[in-house]
């Protein structure tokens, strides 16, 4: 695909216009190899909780594909839309065009303003990762119910409340309420898959977005994937969900005032292959 049609250029995917063909006016989702995570004694630590690339998977693009079809496919069955049209490659998707949720910026002329872009839905099973950094009270892998939290996307993500989307008139509070919903249903959905292989599905990531055709309907879009996923073995919960082996599969530290957290039977992208063949 031509770069002059190139729409948005992320960490794991690139988006092109389609301008020609049977779906011209349709967006191609190219799915890559680059791989977000941390550096640990000069080598790269994959992790889809992390927001900086630090290197390549090969192979990764074609299962993170692979992964957004089947639970694309699977979202279908079960009456829930989204953007997603057609597979034509092992790391090509063709979608409907949508905007992700966003809003422009209200007094450009006061220095720093920016528009926020669009947001990101996190929604989390255990307590783990920058939950547990965040809240000190709470003990590594605590059952919480599939919690959803706002996060505005960026160099640097910025944690947004619901009440913050409100009433500053990014979103009104049906559609949080029904965003709310959809994430939380999906995240149901996808955990009961990945239950299904013997797999416990930690947290997760999902964008939404209005579609540019019909009545602007706000459906999930962007992917399903190891990149938006962090999933372990050997989940063991108590009767509340907690999980009972939190002390022996979590590395923890506390070092010059922050917080750390290391999940050892995360299951990595690499791992992902064989997943839902």
């Amino acid at each position: 695909m031509a770069e002059k049609n190139l729409v948005y250029r992320g960490k794991s995917k690139d988006v092109f216009n389609i301008t020609e063909g049977p779906h011209a006016g349709k967006y191609l989702l190219v799915f890559k190899d680059e791989a977000t995570g941390y550096m640990e004694k000069g080598k790269p630590v994959f992790d889809p909780g992390y927001d900086t690339v630090v290197g390549d998977i090969p192979g990764k693009g074609a299962i993170a594909c692979r992964f957004a079809t089947h639970f694309f496919k699977l979202l279908k069955e079960k009456g829930i839309p989204s953007h997603y049209i057609d597979t034509v490659s092992e790391n090509e998707m063709i979608v409907e065009p949508a905007d992700p949720l966003s809003m422009p910026v209200e007094s450009p002329e006061f220095p720093g303003s920016a528009p926020l872009l669009n947001l990101e839905f996190t929604w989390r099973n255990n307590a783990t990762g920058s939950f547990w950094r965040r809240y000190p009270f709470v003990k590594p892998c605590k059952n919480l119910n599939k919690v959803v939290e706002g996060w505005t996307k960026g160099d640097v993500d910025v944690l947004i409340t619901m009440e913050a989307l409100e009433e500053t008139g990014a979103m009104s509070r049906e559609e949080i309420d029904h965003s709310v919903g959809l994430v939380k249903n999906i995240a149901e959905i996808v955990s009961q898959e990945f239950q299904s292989k013997n797999l416990h599905v930690i947290d997760g990531k999902f964008e939404l977005g209005r579609l540019k055709q019909g009545d602007g309907k706000i459906v999930i879009i962007d992917e399903i994937s190891p990149d938006v996923l962090r999933v372990c073995r050997g989940y063991s919960p108590d009767k509340k969900g907690d999980c009972t082996g939190y002390e022996q599969c979590t590395l923890t530290n506390y070092s010059q005032g922050k917080r750390t957290i290391k999940n050892k039977n995360q299951v990595s992208g690499s791992d992902f292959v064989n997943i839902f063949l």
